[in-house]
Formats: C-alpha cells, structure tokens, sequence
C-alpha cells in the first residue's frame, strides 16, 4: 500500500493492559487469526489483513454468534463487551478504537485470561475542536463574546484538557473541575463542582460510571442543572448518561438555559426528539470523529494486537491518512470582526451546523427507522479533518497588534498561520 503524507498527525501512547502469554506469540499451527472488526473503524480491513482474516460488520451486529471464532473482537463505543457476548467465544483479545471504554467489562476479560486495548487520547482533539465549533457556532446565533466569558470544564482528562487549552487561546476565563485530578495532585486549580456553577458556559468531558465516590450517571440533574448561572449555556460531548434528559428538558423550560449544545444522548440510537427540538445545536455523537482521530485510535489498536501477539506492525498513521481537501484558507478584513474571523476559519474546515441539520431529518423518519437512522449517520459520516492539517493566511492591511491576536487564537485552537505578504 502507498504511503499518504500527513505530516501533523500525531500518534499517541499505546495502552496495553495485559502482555499475551509467551505461549501465544507463535502460531505454530499456522492457522490464521480471525477478527472481527466494526465497520465504524476507517481502514480496519486493509490494515488488520496484514495480521489476519478480517470480517468486518455493523457494530450492532456483534452478537455472540459473529464473535465465537474470532480471535480478536475490535469495536467501537456501541458495542457492550462483556460476558453475555464472550463467554461461548474464542476471543483472545478484545481493543476498542475509542478514549472510552464504560462499555467494556474489563473485570470479565481480566478473570478470562483476555488481552484488551484502547485508544486514549486517540480522537481528542476532534473531539475538543468540535467544541470549540459549537462555542463559536452558538456565540453567533446569540450575540455573545467569547472572550472574556467564564467557561466550566467538568473532567479535564484528553478531551477536557485540550477544551481548557483552546478556549483558554480564545482569551476565555477557564475553570477546572475533576475530583480524581484533585485528590492525585491536590492542585488548587481543581475547584469543587459548586465553583463552576455560576460560569457562563459549561460543558462536560466525563467518562460515564455508576458507582463510587466520583459517579457520574446523571450528574447534570435537577439538582445540578438548577444551580447553573440563569443563561448559561449548556455542552456535553461525553456521554448521554452523564446528563438527566428529563430534568435537562425541564430546565429548557423554565428557562435556566440560553443555548444547548448536545453530541451524545441518553438511549442511544433511540434519542429523545422532544430533547433534539429543544437544543440549539443536535448531533449523532460524532464529536470525535474526524478521520485524523479514527486513524490514530486504528493504529494504536493495530499497533497493542501486534505487540500482544508478537508480531511486526506494518503500518502507521502515515499509511492511511491523505491530504487535506481544505489545505489554505485566506481570511482577510473583509471577514470582519475576530471572532467572525475564527468562526470563518472552523467552518471552512468543519461545518458543525451541518451536521445538526442531518441529524435533525431524523424528525422526519418514520418511528420504527430512526434507530437506524441515528446509526447511520455514524457508519456514513463524511471526511472530517482536524485544523492542524489547515493553513491560515492572513491578510495584513489591519495594525500588527490585530494580526498577532488573532493568529495567536488561531494557532491556540490549532490552526497553521502564515501572514501574507504585502505587495
């Protein structure tokens, strides 16, 4: 296969739970290993073929079946991993190319003798930059500036920390909240969850748990959504469970909220339309999907199957990833004020309100289709690429103070900027 050059794609650290017994690093039976892979994993076919047979189907259609003779189960966020699906299978090793893994019951493969990976830290950046579209996306529609507003970041894990990182670039004041963060390093900067309660935006990047002392299943509940500052506006982009969508709708109707940003949704791919004609901007959890992300959570899963089996990667990110369609855009004063400027920017790169209206045709789909709908506006989600692979070029008629700020704030969400030349 013929090598793409993309030379700002990064790769992040493997993470390898649990190293294969040394009996398995051979195959000297010669049989070849069976993999069963989503069809949601861009690539996974031509990648993992080097190592095995590839069967490639829907996520919602790994049953206990499909998955009894794989050896290797590689899924994404949809698939429940656990003991209703594995206990008649042969799987050897489970990888999901996803940050998250609440769906996967790591206890059970651990008990099994099952090797398992994921990708974290893989679609991060997507993930942060779809926020930072929706920010600027929604301060259009309402009038507000971002800069100088106090934003509340709840989990400041990979995706948090880079939201922290851009909208800090955005001159936005930013504040931290993340209970283990706070108890491993006992960083000042961590505030208690009531210490965000009157910023002016708020958004979540939690995982979902159900037990212990940092439980996050409805944290946005009555209780939560209630002590937000009146106007607030509302982003969650983690997981649908971390927020309660009735007490959310009623908090909608009481006013408490100016705007709505929701990614991911309670009963995913049964979401909840009342909800969805309620927000201001709806979309089919795809915060992470750029092709940039998918290919780096495929090679960090690729790259843990082969160090678990013992055998030599043949490909890396590079491999698969091809030039950007959108590699200059030139912004000049014509664009009008900064942050018109950096709304003009992401959308020429991501057009996030698009991807509300698909997801809004939904309405339109008979009740029995619009599962499957939801679903696929997953499985065909279009090319979508990270700023990083954008140049910007920048006029230079306005004072050298303007330029540098706003090249500052372009370079602090991720974007390359050169200053055209004059004359």
């Amino acid at each position: 296969m013929s090598r793409l050059r993309d030379d700002d794609c990064r790769l992040w650290t493997l993470a390898v739970y649990r190293q294969a017994p040394q009996a398995l690093l051979a195959t000297p039976d010669g049989k070849t290993m069976k993999i069963i892979a989503d069809a949601n994993i861009p690539f996974v076919s031509e990648c993992f073929s080097s190592i095995g047979q590839v069967r490639v189907v829907g996520g919602r259609e790994i049953t206990p079946s499909v998955a009894a003779d794989a050896d290797v189960l590689l899924v994404r966020s949809i698939t429940a991993v656990g003991p209703e699906l594995l206990t008649a299978s042969k799987v050897r090793f489970v990888a999901t190319a996803t940050i998250g893994f609440d769906h996967i019951d790591r206890d059970f493969l651990e008990q099994n003798n099952i090797g398992f990976a994921s990708a974290p830290g893989s679609n991060a950046n997507s993930a942060a930059e779809y926020v930072i579209a929706g920010l600027l996306e929604v301060a259009q529609r309402h009038h507000l500036n971002l800069e100088g507003s106090s934003i509340g970041i709840i989990g400041v894990g990979n995706v948090g920390g880079r939201v922290a990182s851009k909208c800090a670039a955005l001159g936005m004041d930013v504040l931290l909240n993340d209970p283990p963060l706070q108890r491993q390093t006992g960083d000042a900067k961590y505030l208690p969850l009531d210490g965000l309660f009157g910023c002016d935006f708020i958004t979540l990047h939690t995982p979902l748990t159900f037990e212990g002392p940092d439980k996050t299943h409805h944290l946005a509940d009555e209780r939560f959504l209630g002590s937000l500052k009146e106007g607030c506006v509302f982003v969650n982009a983690s997981r649908g469970g971390v927020v309660d969508s009735r007490a959310l709708k009623a908090a909608v109707r009481r006013g408490r909220l100016r705007a709505i940003v929701l990614d991911v949704w309670e009963n995913e791919p049964a979401i909840d339309l009342e909800l969805l004609k309620m927000v201001d901007i709806g979309t089919p959890h795809i915060a992470g999907y750029s092709l940039d992300g998918k290919i780096g959570g495929l090679i960090m899963i690729y790259k843990s199957v082969c160090e678990y089996f013992g055998l030599k990667p043949e490909f890396d990110v590079e491999d698969f990833l091809p030039e950007p369609s959108v590699p200059q855009v030139k912004l000049d004063r014509a664009v009008g004020r900064e942050q018109d400027a950096l709304l003009k920017a992401v959308r020429e790169v991501y057009r996030i309100d698009h991807d509300d209206e698909k997801l809004r045709r939904v309405l339109d789909e008979p009740p029995e289709k619009r599962g499957a709908y939801f679903d696929s506006l997953r499985k065909n989600y279009p090319v979508r690429r990270e700023f990083q692979n954008t140049e910007i070029l920048l006029a230079t008629e306005d004072t050298k103070k303007n330029i540098k700020r706003l090249s500052d704030k372009l370079k602090g969400i991720g974007f390359r900027v050169q200053n055209e030349k004059s004359g």
